[in-house]
């Protein structure tokens, strides 16, 4: 049976703290379904310290941002961009639209159709998350999207150049320098001054996770999404300032960021622990993480590697580092998780940052029913039908009357005799479906 050297908070904690979440962005979603630009406006200046005459950056305040930035920081920029187009270009790639004849004269097919307009999400109050960008636009402009609006909190006082400069590169057609609630509700609901959006898309804080799982089902949304998560899977093939360095570099992300270390070695354990213990003390964002580790870091020694297996299963987290002596078997085995990185040579930060896979992944152990964001969750696949014979459509009607008859759907079934009578030249009395006692 697995130990626990190091838990995290209670789970009622934790509960408390997202149920007064849920009432400030309920709170703050009727408000901008009441009052529009006034009430986002109001939530900027109080939330961001931020106002303007339009929260719309100008193609001059854009090229501004761009112009800001140095040879280099632009080029590094477009060398992320680059990996992400290309992988999501080869996504984009594998669906293929479908037509097919099922039956004589019968033809059946879909069609992956791109979104009308997305609404996308870059958090920047506290670090610039310029990747973001990527993630979501240039993967909605891959997918040929036809409007895609970006938004962005300031950052300390002004519009984030670098995020900015992401936006732009990436292909959105409107940039907003607007955050939190106010962004995500905003382009989802639509105000005085922005269309709203079909889908919204993009990770952020517990403030803007809720705002689009409250406004789910009005617009799309990519995923559920709450704080980093990481786990690493570990052996004594590494050892611990490896994976303490792993996994201080997810738990910086915020206060409540859940990181933990699965192992079967608890001498890889105890020396995590010291590690990021000592990693701490040198560690810029240390009294983020720090915080972060103390309420919601684990360290779990388990009895074998299938223990390890079960267990990652079950807790379903965001990103999965592997760094063990079998790590293909655990990427054969392994079902729930939003991204896996395997070996000691990769590590989560590429995969938020250059290497091209999509950072924006389910959290909460929504893993266990989605996968991350990609080019795919940007086309919608829908099928079309049609019957190019008489014979064919008579031969489908006789069946269709009959079910319609078993479920006691008249009309259903009315649709069906009328297509009998007038292309197989049969008799089928009209709402002849036999009602079911």
């Amino acid at each position: 049976m697995a130990k626990y050297l190091k838990t995290g908070k209670e789970e009622s904690a934790v509960a408390e703290i997202n149920a007064q979440v849920r009432a400030i962005v309920e709170t703050a979603i009727l408000d901008i379904e009441k009052r529009g630009d006034t009430a986002v406006r109001q939530m900027s200046q109080k939330f961001d310290n931020w106002d303007r005459d339009s929260y719309q950056l100008t193609p001059q305040e854009i090229q501004a941002c761009l112009d800001s930035l140095s040879d280099q920081e632009l080029k590094d920029i477009e060398f992320a961009q680059t990996q992400v187009r290309r992988f999501a270009e080869h996504q984009k790639a594998a669906l293929q639209d479908v037509e097919v004849e099922t039956l004589p004269g019968v033809i059946l097919g879909h069609k992956n159709i791109p979104m009308n307009s997305v609404g996308c999400y870059v958090p920047g109050g506290k670090y610039p998350m310029v990747a973001s960008a990527h993630m979501s636009v240039l993967t909605a402009n891959v997918a040929g999207v036809k409007r895609i609006v970006s938004c962005a909190p300031p950052y300390q006082g002004k519009p984030a150049a670098a995020i900015v400069a992401a936006q732009h590169l990436a292909g959105a057609n409107e940039i907003y320098a607007l955050g939190g609630i106010q962004a995500v509700a905003a382009m989802a609901i639509g105000t005085q001054s922005i269309e709203p959006v079909d889908m919204l898309v993009g990770p952020g804080n517990a403030f803007v996770a809720e705002a689009k799982r409250q406004l789910f089902g009005r617009v799309g949304i990519d995923l559920f999404a709450g704080p980093t998560e990481t786990l690493v899977i570990a052996d004594e093939t590494v050892d611990g300032e490896i994976c303490a360095v792993d996994l201080l570099g997810q738990a910086e992300h915020g206060t409540n960021s859940p990181a933990i270390l699965l192992t079967t070695s608890e001498k890889l354990a105890r020396d995590t622990m010291a590690e990021v213990e000592r990693q701490l003390t040198i560690l810029p964002t240390a009294e983020v993480a720090r915080q972060s580790w103390e309420e919601y870091g684990q360290v779990i020694v388990a009895d074998s590697y299938e223990e390890m297996l079960t267990l990652a299963n079950d807790i379903a987290f965001e990103h999965v580092q592997i760094m063990t002596d079998r790590d293909d078997w655990f990427q054969e085995n392994m079902t729930n998780y939003g991204a896996l990185f395997l070996g000691p040579r990769t590590n989560v930060s590429y995969g938020d940052k250059c290497i091209g896979t999509n950072h924006t992944l389910p959290t909460k152990k929504a893993a266990r029913f989605t996968g991350g964001l990609w080019v795919g969750k940007f086309i919608k696949t829908c099928t079309y039908q049609k019957v190019v014979t008489d014979s064919a459509s008579a031969h489908v009607g006789e069946y269709c009357s009959r079910l319609c008859a078993l479920e006691g759907f008249s009309g259903h079934g009315e649709q069906a005799n009328i297509r009998v009578r007038r292309y197989g030249n049969r008799t089928v009395e009209p709402y002849s479906a036999v009602q079911p006692e």
